[in-house]
């Protein structure tokens, strides 16, 4: 039986080192292909793209409350070339897009440009009117107009999402290089005790919380 618990071992073994090692090789072929990908896009930074540069930026516009979450890296004038440098580069993104909104989302501005005088009641918050009844028209197509914040807004994030992707993609490689190191050294452990018989050895590393056995009263010789 214990035969076969060590063969048992090995397999297992076996199994999780080959585990292991593709897990490494995928999350680092993961990683590489995230960063060529970024590399291939030939994207920089921008001059603004400092933490201190850009919350004075936001605070000049007047949009400094609404956002949520400031950059924490210097990118700027950097070529973004890792999944870490493409959240940064979202973040900073996402600013810009606020600046460019007067500090409102996509959800806060009407789908179409509104005309004078339309009530109170069909604006957005942030510009703009939901009801094509109120849209100021294209002279030329007879449409209605689109509010040009709100396709800014679509533009920068739709980018940041990209970006945001790239960061996911790069983070959950990471962690399949982790899981790999995990499962590698796993399957080591269990080689060297298959290997090392540590089924055959009484002995334990924990001895000292076994109980020692009750010994038998000495018997006084007559």
């Amino acid at each position: 039986m214990r035969k076969a618990f060590e063969i048992g071992g090995l397999v297992a073994a076996a199994v999780l080192i080959v585990f292991g090692v593709v897990a490494i090789v995928m999350g680092v072929n993961g990683r590489d292909t995230v960063n060529t990908s970024l590399q291939n896009e030939y994207i920089v930074g921008s001059s603004d793209m400092t933490p201190s540069a850009i919350k004075a930026e936001a605070q000049k516009a007047g949009i400094a409350s609404a956002v949520k979450q400031w950059p924490t890296e210097n990118i700027a004038n950097q070529e973004i070339d890792t999944g870490a440098e493409a959240r940064q580069m979202a973040m900073y993104m996402h600013i810009h897009s606020l600046e460019a909104t007067g500090g409102y989302t996509y959800a806060q501005m009407g789908q179409f440009t509104a005309k004078p005088g339309t009530p109170k009641s069909e604006l957005m918050p942030g510009g703009g009117t939901s009801n094509s009844e109120f849209a100021a028209s294209d002279p030329k197509t007879k449409q209605p107009v689109p509010n040009g914040g709100r396709q800014v807004w679509v533009t920068y994030n739709a980018l940041g999402t990209a970006l945001n992707t790239s960061y996911m993609a790069s983070q959950l490689a990471l962690f399949g290089i982790v899981v790999g190191i995990a499962l590698l050294l796993s399957g080591i452990g269990f080689a060297v005790l298959a290997i090392g018989g540590a089924l055959r050895n009484p002995e334990t590393a924990l001895s000292f919380v076994r109980r020692s056995p009750n010994k038998a009263p000495a018997v006084p010789v007559a």
